[in-house]
């Protein structure tokens, strides 16, 4: 109502921008079809790019000899799109001050997966110490039903044990073969129950 008082008052006074818009009125219908047309145009480019996406993922398999040469960030990414293959809703969060968690994600009875990964290059173990910063934040930081160590390397045998009693889940070099190689879903590997269970408070770290 207002633009259109101001349209007028404009014509009255016989203003030149009044005029070019009288002149070119017919090109404004044609900006707001071509501004249409392109947003649908990039949105359509967006949902073919996700299901290029899903379909890639949903047949995803990596060698250990592929994830050995990656990076850290991209280790990290491979995690995440392994979880996305197996339904779970995963993105990535790694970066300085994560708070012990590189990919987060949900699955499909509505499990939050947090995990934690360590590369290495040089054959290395994750130690104990690893295992109790992931189960001092999963659960209080990010709301974890899984919490969840991977490494291309090896746990010790503490950190091993200590993660079985405090329900941290962890992933080695033979688990991530099952997982990434062969195909075997997250939830097999962890061999996790069908049904969710409640949120793990924190435990305080212990030998």
């Amino acid at each position: 109502m207002i633009l259109a008082v101001v349209f007028l008052a404009l014509v009255q006074f016989g203003s030149p921008i009044a005029g070019a818009l009288l002149r070119a009125w017919y090109v404004l219908p044609v900006m707001a079809v071509g501004a249409g047309v392109t947003l649908v145009a990039r949105w359509q480019r967006r949902a073919a790019t996700e299901r290029a996406r899903a379909v890639r993922l949903a047949s995803l398999r990596l060698t250990l000899e592929e994830l050995d040469a990656l990076d850290p960030t991209g280790f990290e990414l491979a995690v995440r799109d392994l979880m996305v293959r197996d339904g779970i809703a995963a993105r990535h969060v790694g970066q300085q001050g994560d708070q012990a968690a590189d990919a987060i994600g949900k699955d499909t009875i509505g499990r939050t997966f947090v995990a934690q990964c360590k590369h290495t290059t040089s054959g290395g173990r994750v130690t104990s110490r690893v295992m109790y910063e992931v189960n001092g934040t999963a659960g209080p930081a990010h709301g974890a039903d899984i919490a969840v160590v991977v490494t291309n390397g090896t746990f010790t045998r503490d950190a091993r044990a200590w993660g079985d009693r405090h329900r941290v889940y962890w992933i080695d070099r033979d688990r991530l073969r099952q997982w990434a190689e062969d195909g075997a879903s997250l939830q097999r590997t962890l061999r996790l129950p069908a049904r969710s269970r409640p949120r793990r408070p924190a435990s305080k770290p212990t030998a």
